[in-house]
């Protein structure tokens, strides 16, 4: 049999369509949380004196602190999201399933949650090398990304 690897721009084009749902999922989580924190953050605030600089380094602080929330729980429905969908029958995520590709090991075979998730998981590092680590993809002999070749990992057309 021969293996048809998918490519750059076709894992691209899944990946787009694979953000906008998580983000519809997001927004699910997020709105609620981000209304019941503005609006105690607007209450805490209503009677703060602005001109004290512990007043303001604290109100830096609170912002920092649930900017890096919100970035860690985001990356955490990310990383289910895409661990679920390829470990599952479709081995594919709605994205790829649009597209016509899925997520195999390297022998051709379904993924586990566990594998899975180490795939999903290492994305982060291909998201730390300033995005090469998914444009290794469209150079690799088998179209592998930093994070396939971590896991162990294929992308291929169905």
């Amino acid at each position: 049999m021969n293996t048809q690897y998918a490519g750059f721009w076709l894992r691209l084009v899944a990946v787009i369509i694979d953000g906008i749902i998580v983000g519809v999922l997001e927004s699910f989580v997020f709105i609620p949380i981000m209304v019941a924190l503005g609006l105690s953050f607007f209450n805490s605030t209503t009677n703060v004196d602005m001109e004290d600089p512990g007043n303001m380094v604290g109100m830096i602080a609170a912002i920092v602190a649930a900017a890096g929330a919100y970035w860690i729980l985001a990356q955490a429905i990310q990383i289910l999201y895409f661990s679920f969908m390829e470990a599952s029958k479709n081995q594919a995520t709605l994205g790829k399933m649009v597209v016509g590709i899925k997520v195999t090991d390297t022998n051709g075979q379904r993924l586990d949650f566990t594998k899975a998730f180490l795939r999903n998981l290492c994305k982060l590092i291909s998201n730390f090398t300033l995005l090469i680590g998914y444009i290794m993809a469209g150079f690799t002999e088998k179209k592998q990304a930093l994070h396939d070749m971590i896991a162990s990992t294929l992308v291929v057309k169905k």
